[in-house]
């Protein structure tokens, strides 16, 4: 179910799992940005004016998805930026500015990353598998809503994670454990303490990127929940953009197959059952 920020919506529609790759072919990238733009999109768009389609099946003010799709795609190539918050924003203002009858509309885009082969001028292969995510909400008064994020963080510590001191009971069979090889998945979105904030060109984003990779493994933790709390404080401490903070980590912590101590061991992909933690913190 999608949600608005501006509150709940009688009605909405609009297009997902829109793909679009914008190629600079000109060898005129700027400094610490890639020729390859690629992003998935989904656009909801609102207003009464589509209540009739519901009610009666009349069309007149509706705009096809088709047509959201082919705008996405062919707008791409005007957008200048390479940031997915500047890249909503204009696809947001310029979608308004065609349709009137458009009271307000979401645009959600996740990015498709593609980093450089050698000089990063000519090949690429995709990287990740983090990527950057965005929300924003758009109506006739401006900016409602702007949420950015990275999903799919993929972080292994070879030790220095201890699990100990938990509640025993019948329902307990999981040993304390001292120093395991830390297997977690993570998710974070954050809001910002002015909507102009969250328009860096990307560089608040490959802050928070940087910070997470420097958190985990700086330090021995006790818990998954202690890992995201440092992750939350550090970012509230150090990014004062930085309104308030989601995070959700998985323990996908490997099933062990053999080991010598805390030397050398053997391990496999954990069984489908996994910890999910989640933790929210506002400045």
């Amino acid at each position: 179910m999608n949600t608005f920020a501006s509150g709940q919506k009688r009605n909405y529609y609009g297009k997902g799992d829109v793909t679009v790759y914008r190629l600079n072919r000109d060898g005129k990238t700027p400094a610490g940005q890639y020729p390859v733009f690629g992003a998935n999109v989904l656009m909801l768009l609102y207003g009464d004016s589509f209540w009739p389609t519901y009610t009666t099946g009349d069309n007149t003010s509706l705009i096809a998805t088709d047509s959201m799709k082919n705008f996405i795609q062919r707008e791409t190539m005007n957008f200048v930026g390479y940031d997915l918050e500047a890249y909503v924003r204009f696809l947001g203002d310029k979608f308004l500015g065609i349709y009137p009858q458009v009271e307000g509309l979401q645009i959600s885009a996740s990015q498709i990353p593609y980093e450089g082969i050698v000089d990063g001028h000519v090949a690429f292969a995709p990287s990740g598998p983090d990527r950057a995510t965005v929300r924003i909400e758009v109506s006739r008064t401006g900016i409602t809503d702007l949420r950015s994020g990275i999903t799919g963080f993929r972080l292994l510590r070879l030790g220095g994670s201890a699990f100990k001191g938990f509640v025993r009971d019948t329902y307990t069979t999981l040993p304390d454990i001292t120093n395991r090889p830390l297997h977690m998945w993570l998710d974070l979105d954050w809001s910002y303490t002015n909507h102009s904030a969250g328009f860096s060109a990307g560089a608040l984003t490959a802050h928070v990127r940087r910070m997470v990779h420097e958190i985990f493994q700086g330090f021995e933790s006790g818990s998954i929940q202690e890992v995201i709390y440092q992750l939350g404080t550090k970012m509230l401490a150090d990014i004062p953009e930085i309104a308030e903070i989601h995070l959700e980590a998985n323990n996908r912590t490997w099933d062990t197959i053999a080991e010598e101590g805390d030397v050398l061991g053997v391990y496999t992909d954990a069984r489908p059952p996994y910890g999910c933690l989640g933790l929210t913190m506002k400045r």
